[in-house]
């Protein structure tokens, strides 16, 4: 039987993080998108902390009118400008089995234009 897309991209999620895995000196930036909305976290996965999170729904965000790939944009230089307050400027890029296109290539783009460097 034929896997369904959510279950097609937990597995490919799974490869990508045996390989992508965040360190203190080179955090990880999560994605997750859904329908409506998108999120941003840059994680440590040595101790399991969260530095710094973004996502279409912080109130700075969601008052902004545009297309969900601006709003990407947008949450991408958010989570970036955050990272460069905590002390981050290198990390690997998780993009959570979703195609490096549209929102997720948005967002990135918007992280790398605050200043992160992947």
């Amino acid at each position: 039987m034929a896997l369904t897309k959510n279950q097609r991209r937990l597995r490919i999620k799974n490869r990508i993080r045996k390989v992508v895995s965040g360190t203190e000196a080179r955090p990880r930036l999560a994605v997750y998108r859904s329908n409506k909305e998108i999120y941003a976290q840059i994680i440590d996965d040595v101790t399991g902390n969260t530095i710094s999170a973004a996502s279409s729904r912080d109130k700075d965000i969601s008052s902004a009118k545009g297309t969900k790939s601006e709003i990407a944009a947008l949450v991408g230089k958010a989570v970036g400008e955050r990272a460069l307050k905590a002390g981050v400027e290198t990390i690997s890029f998780d993009r959570g089995g979703y195609q490096y296109h549209g929102r997720v290539k948005s967002l990135a783009d918007g992280a790398r234009e605050a200043g992160l460097k992947f």
